[in-house]
């Protein structure tokens, strides 16, 4: 269960961090974000972090091995690079409809995938 868990909370801190990353490059499609100018911006996107590190600190923490957890840190690290680019694909797809994925992205993203698997042998 606290694998379960653990990868729930790191899915939602992805789609925090996502936001807070990359949301920024369509904020400015707001009047209010024009308005306040990069300061703005970036205010936004720590108010945005403060929310994905509430999520990822006791994801790593209830998944870590050591504290009772299912996961090494290296299980952690790789589970979570796999859930960032899962997220951040869905996140392109639906607010940056002039991106496009090629071939080559996704042969990358499945030997992540790939890496996940062979880490948790």
């Amino acid at each position: 269960m606290r694998g379960i868990f653990t990868i729930l909370l790191l899915i939602l801190s992805n789609i925090f961090m996502t936001f807070a990353w990359y949301g920024h490059l369509k904020f400015q499609e707001f009047k209010f974000f024009q308005k306040a100018g990069i300061f703005g911006l970036i205010i936004a996107s720590w108010l945005i972090a403060f929310l994905e590190y509430s999520l990822m600190v006791p994801a790593n923490r209830m998944g870590y091995k050591e504290n009772g957890g299912p996961f090494t840190l290296i299980q952690l690290k790789v589970i979570q690079e796999v859930i960032t680019l899962l997220v951040f694909t869905a996140f392109t797809l639906i607010f940056f409809k002039n991106e496009s994925f090629k071939w080559n992205h996704f042969v990358g993203f499945g030997l992540l995938v790939l890496a996940v698997y062979f880490i948790r042998k």
